[in-house]
């Protein structure tokens, strides 16, 4: 499981049986302080794959710079390059995917291809449960 920005817009392209298969990239960011108690940040860069229908999803909707939350399996590919070097790739097979907040917050799909601002819901609106859950009333 990652949570980092896209590096890139993603690149969707059609395999000969037909399937879909979108990649990109996201950084992801570490935070620590260094023996001279100083602030530090280290970025790791990983390439995402995503097949089928979540790869359309992710190529419709995700664009550089944006927030992702990704959950897959990593795999490491292995090929001889033209020269004859062996060549490693190693790459996290998405398996779920889920969108960040689009800057200026997050909320619901507007028409206008943003997102609106979540309604909040008045006091009227929120249940009063007055009965407190007893110990002796959990099933189990």
């Amino acid at each position: 499981m990652i949570l980092g920005n896209l590096t890139r817009d993603p690149e969707s392209k059609t395999t000969p049986s037909g399937q879909t298969v979108t990649t990109f990239g996201i950084a992801t960011n570490r935070f620590y302080f260094d023996q001279q108690k100083q602030r530090q940040q280290k970025v790791e860069f990983h390439n995402i794959v995503a097949w089928g229908r979540l790869g359309e999803i992710c190529a419709q909707y995700l664009k550089r710079g944006q927030l992702a939350f990704v959950e897959g399996r990593i795999e490491t590919r292995t090929w001889e390059a033209q020269d004859g070097t062996k060549k490693f790739r190693t790459e996290i097979i998405a398996e779920n995917m889920q969108m960040g907040p689009k800057t200026g917050g997050g909320g619901a799909p507007s028409s206008s291809g943003g997102y609106a601002a979540p309604s909040r819901a008045s006091e009227e609106d929120v249940p009063v449960v007055e009965d407190e859950i007893q110990v002796k009333d959990i099933p189990f």
